[in-house]
């Protein structure tokens, strides 16, 4: 009977503390609005963006800022963490490829495909979707458009390599007679005007607005765009002419023309494509230059979030890259265990752009003294003078990246892809369904229920 009772009593308390605590009601206002499906999706992938990456990028700000409290903007945002790996035979390490196909249309396939299944045959995706509901649609992108995200997000292929083909089905592929994305803002000039084809052209007759520049997306934004800002993809940031936009300004003339007139919602995707190619040069320069990017990007987008109060605003990564370590050999306790900054700050140009300076023949002695406010040892300058005989610009680079490394103790395991999961964040109406630890497919299994179900969705 003492048994029994006691066993009644931890049942009655368990019920009590789960009914008071596991299902609290807000009293605020904007959380109550924001349980309702979202109108608006904004969908954010940094490429490549796995956890030491922003680690080390929030560490990277706080010196910059001179402040141990800064946060990155996504970060009170944090819901869960999601798996990466591919439907693949041989591989279980996703490439962008079949990483984006597996948020874009809820299916895992094998590294390469661009939304197809293993019989090659297309995988519907989001933005297909939310055509056919009559949402606005818009990609912005620091890659060239015909890369592997906005290609899975985008269109149909066996294969990403296939870049001309992809350009052609950004064009040819079409929901109700009418172009699947209607902002396309990002590089990639030389897939979309070519001998055999000319796109651009092609896609100035169908009423897109043609940008070349910064200045065009004030002064020719439109509701249709077409924006190829280089010839591949855009120029690390810290490298990047003038007359290049940012991810900030793309996305700000984005949004804007997506808010005109604004009936039935947009679905806009977002990616800060070149932190991954930083990770794969194993450059932390240029990865800390893609993150700041990027961030200012994403600070655009949860702006209006919380000023619309009806966008959704997810934030993830398809994938890690560069095996990326904050904190490597060499720290000692007399260096202390430190992931220092301070090297990186002082980078005026990616190692990227000196290499291609020195390789063209200007002095090694003035491109380190004119592009890092540091002074180097001789000894590090004479790592980089032989490099520099062998005329090669990737070996100089590497010879730059090494002073960098070595002086921020960063570490680096291999110029490819990993396999961890990798961070979610979610803002707004829907966020819940996102929470805890989920499958990368679940991104886009949510995103269709939402377009499709309204009516029945619940997070």
């Amino acid at each position: 009977m003492f048994l029994f009772s006691g066993i009644l009593a931890v049942l009655t308390l368990a019920v009590i503390f789960t009914s008071h605590y596991v299902t609290p009601t807000s009293t605020n206002a904007a959380d109550k609005k924001q349980t309702k499906v979202p109108k608006n999706i904004i969908f954010i992938v940094g490429d490549g963006m796995g956890m030491p990456v922003i680690k080390a990028y929030r560490t990277f700000k706080q010196e910059k800022h001179s402040s141990s409290k800064e946060q990155t903007v996504w970060d009170p945002y944090l819901v869960g963490m999601q798996t990466t790996h591919p439907d693949d035979p041989r591989d279980n390490i996703t490439d962008s490829a079949a990483a984006a196909t597996a948020m874009a249309t809820g299916k895992k396939t094998y590294n390469d495909a661009i939304a197809v299944n293993h019989e090659t045959e297309p995988l519907r995706s989001i933005v297909e979707a939310a055509k056919e509901a009559r949402m606005r649609t818009a990609f912005v992108v620091s890659s060239d458009i015909t890369d592997a995200t906005p290609a899975a997000f985008g269109t149909h292929n066996v294969s990403r390599k296939n870049k001309d083909q992809i350009a052609d089905h950004f064009f040819d592929e079409k929901i109700g007679g009418e172009h699947k994305v209607d902002i396309l803002l990002g590089g990639g000039m030389q897939y979309f005007d070519r001998k055999d084809r000319d796109l651009v052209q092609e896609f100035k007759k169908s009423g897109y607005s043609i940008l070349r520049s910064k200045g065009d997306l004030t002064s020719q934004s439109s509701a249709k765009m077409l924006g190829l800002f280089q010839e591949d993809e855009l120029d690390r940031a810290i490298d990047r002419p003038k007359h290049v936009p940012t991810l900030k300004d793309m996305t700000q003339a984005a949004l804007t023309q997506l808010n005109q007139d604004n009936q039935h919602g947009f679905f806009m995707l977002l990616e800060g494509s070149t932190i991954d190619s930083a990770g794969h040069e194993n450059d932390v320069v240029g990865a800390m230059s893609e993150m700041e990017d990027f961030e200012k990007a994403v600070q655009v987008a949860l702006q209006f979030a919380k000023k619309d109060q009806e966008t959704l605003v997810v934030i993830t990564a398809d994938h890690a890259t560069g095996g990326f370590s904050f904190g490597a050999d060499g720290m000692t306790s007399e260096t202390g265990y430190k992931w220092d900054p301070a090297p990186i700050l002082a980078a005026k140009k990616t190692p990227v752009y000196m290499a291609k300076k020195i390789a063209g023949g200007q002095s090694v002695r003035d491109v380190l003294h004119t592009y890092i406010d540091v002074s180097l040892t001789a000894e590090e300058i004479l790592q980089v003078e032989k490099a520099a005989q062998s005329g090669k610009a990737s070996s100089i680079q590497l010879s730059i990246q090494r002073i960098f490394d070595q002086r921020s103790f960063t570490g680096w395991t291999t110029f490819a892809h990993t396999g961890e999961d990798v961070p979610v964040y979610a803002y707004g109406p829907g966020k819940a369904a996102f929470q805890g630890w989920i499958d990368n497919t679940k991104q886009g299994k949510n995103l269709f229920q939402m377009i499709e179900s309204p009516s029945t969705y619940r997070p």
